[in-house]
């Protein structure tokens, strides 16, 4: 088994296009041997940059994510897509619409798109998401961008895989009080005004421009606040110069990386953990039993995480 994923992840390195599709198609659905894989993986990354897309439904993030594709491809750039969609809470399937909207931008040499769903992950991001980061970094893409759902604020999950956030804003919603509201002022590298032939656009940077020189941050105070019309492909150029700039002068979330990477093995260990208990008690049908008792009403479900807890000595 480790010798099949050896094999794929050797192919996936000289550029095959379709090992790297199967492989990430392998790691998103848990096949035996994935931790061993991207034990393999992990030693091939950190040197593509990650961008997080965010902000509110209807803000035009797909169209802004197809323009900023199109702009770095022309630089040089190979570029990584991962279009996050919303999860059914009842099949876990999802739209995947962004992979339509970005049909064009997929047929791009060195341009990779993944829609994945959120598998009920907050901020529209699982666990496989940043496995697939992973995967795309070893491939050799340089920039990888990340667009998520626009969930409100469970929209702050995106920057723990991250380098740098872009927050989408339209004129007229609103979108500098929801900020506040979700907390995305803390996560945003660069605020941008999509839809900026709107009325109220320079309004809207004027109000985003005046909540960060009041915020105490002194590095808040300075994130730029862009105006954009990804439809037509105005002000991106600039805003690519910007993020540019940026990670040139090392501006990227390093600040974040250790809380980063101490969330994600939290992450890890209790997803693993609990579905080693899971497969444990499905096995012995203690689970079931447990099950019945709290129907009964003779055990309440607190009291028998308890007493599992203890057997498995982690008290």
């Amino acid at each position: 088994m480790r010798q099949d994923w050896e094999s794929q992840i050797a192919e996936m390195r000289k550029g095959s296009v379709r090992d790297l599709a199967r492989l990430i198609t392998r790691v998103e659905n848990r096949d035996l041997g994935w931790l061993d894989a991207m034990q393999m993986i992990y030693p091939m990354t950190g040197k593509a940059c990650v961008i997080g897309i965010t902000g509110s439904p209807g803000a035009g993030k797909s169209t802004l994510t197809d323009r900023l594709t199109r702009e770095l491809s022309d630089q040089g750039f190979k570029i990584g897509i991962i279009a996050v969609d919303p999860s059914s809470p009842f099949s876990g399937g999802a739209l995947l619409g962004d992979r339509l909207r970005m049909k064009e931008v997929s047929t791009l040499d060195d341009v990779f798109i993944r829609s994945m769903a959120t598998r009920g992950a907050l901020g529209g991001l699982s666990q496989s998401a940043r496995d697939v980061v992973k995967i795309m970094d070893a491939f050799g893409k340089d920039i990888i961008l990340i667009e998520t759902v626009g969930v409100g604020q469970d929209e702050v999950e995106v920057v723990k895989a991250a380098d740098m956030v872009l927050v989408i804003c339209v004129p007229g919603m609103g979108d500098g009080i929801q900020a506040i509201k979700a907390g995305i002022m803390e996560i945003a590298d660069i605020f941008v005004v999509n839809k900026a032939d709107k009325d109220g656009a320079d309004q809207a940077v004027a109000d985003i421009s005046a909540m960060l020189e009041l915020s105490a941050d002194e590095v808040s105070s300075q994130i730029p606040v862009l105006k954009t019309i990804a439809a037509t492909g105005d002000g991106v150029p600039d805003l690519v110069t910007i993020m540019l700039k940026n990670f040139e002068a090392g501006r990227i979330r390093t600040s974040w990386q250790k809380e980063r990477i101490k969330e994600e093995i939290l992450s890890l260990l209790e997803k693993e953990v609990a579905r080693h208990l899971r497969s444990r008690w499905d096995q012995n049908g203690n689970l079931d039993q447990s099950v019945k008792q709290v129907i009964a009403r003779k055990k309440d479900p607190y009291s028998i995480v308890q007493e599992m807890i203890t057997l498995m000595h982690l008290q």
